[in-house]
């Protein structure tokens, strides 16, 4: 039975990517994430069935430990934006620090492994439409993008088995604070629900050899597309305002660029990974909320009364 590592298995992205791990009935699984009670909630009901290990992916010791023994790390472990755009250091110390931890412990210990890394499609920067072929262009203040492009030149350079997948904008239900709001209202916005994502990275795992020391834009294609002012209206209209929107709204530049990816129907080809589209999406977060968040919808009002009036 092959083994897999999960990095930020907690997250949005790693819980599915557990999930669908366990549909496969063929992987030996080791979830890790730091401890805390949002973790330990999500994580708590699948220790039976995984590994589940609390601890930091810059414990140098404890990383050399886990390396040893995978076929396969699916690597997700960082810090999201807002908070990685406010703390110009905090990227570079958690994810460039514990990426450079994993990639010299597979060197040294394991060089066959499989290194799946979870980057994003905002090192693009401010352009429309994009591929892996268009060129990056990273802000001076976006420093999530900055430690992402580290990340992988560090991989590129370094190991000799890696994927690199960069991940748009990912649609979850934002009770679990993943969703973006620092986007400017009128971009096209080619989306990626965390299923679809979750399912993508899994698939991955049989095709490793085939991407092998590729770089692939995983997307949600036409059925996940809208402009960032429309998906921003139908998801404040079902869950409200939330401390993240205005926190990000008052202090964080809009600079999580999204794009439509010219070559993001190639990977779906392969993996055949989409399954969802925004109504699935709107469809599922309406039913998770239901007649909760009664005051935060209320107050919501005005501000989707602004994005639909500024539509017109």
């Amino acid at each position: 039975m092959e083994k897999v590592l999960v990095t930020g298995a907690s997250g949005v992205i790693g819980i599915k990517v557990i999930k669908y791990l366990l549909s496969e009935g063929k992987y030996e699984i080791t979830a890790m994430d730091l401890r805390n009670k949002n973790s330990q909630s999500k994580l708590k009901k699948y220790r039976r069935r995984i590994n589940v290990i609390y601890g930091d992916i810059n414990d140098t010791v404890l990383m050399d430990a886990l390396v040893k023994d995978q076929d396969y790390i699916i690597h997700l472990a960082g810090v999201m934006p807002p908070l990685a755009d406010i703390k110009k250091d905090l990227s570079d110390l958690v994810e460039y620090d514990g990426t450079e931890n994993i990639v010299k412990a597979i060197n040294y210990y394991n060089p066959n492994c499989v290194l799946i890394y979870g980057s994003s499609t905002t090192v693009y920067g401010d352009k429309e439409e994009v591929s892996v072929k268009s060129p990056i262009l990273v802000t001076d203040l976006d420093y999530y993008s900055q430690t992402k492009v580290k990340c992988e030149e560090l991989i590129k350079k370094k190991l000799k088995k890696y994927i690199i997948v960069r991940l748009p904008l990912i649609l979850s239900d934002p009770k679990y604070g993943a969703f973006m709001y620092n986007v400017k209202l009128n971009r096209i916005c080619e989306a990626l629900t965390d299923n679809d994502a979750g399912y993508m990275l899994v698939s991955l795992l049989a095709k490793s050899e085939e991407f092998n020391k590729k770089i692939v834009n995983a997307t949600g294609g036409e059925a996940q597309m809208a402009t960032y002012r429309e998906i921003l209206a139908k998801v404040l209209e079902i869950y409200g305002l939330s401390f993240k929107y205005i926190l990000t709204s008052l202090f964080v530049d809009k600079n999580f660029y999204t794009h439509k990816y010219l070559d993001g129907d190639s990977l779906n080809d392969v993996l055949e990974f989409r399954s969802d589209s925004l109504a699935s999406y709107y469809m599922r977060l309406k039913r998770n909320v239901k007649n909760k968040r009664l005051v935060a919808r209320f107050l919501a009002k005005p501000v989707i009364f602004f994005l639909k009036r500024g539509k017109k």
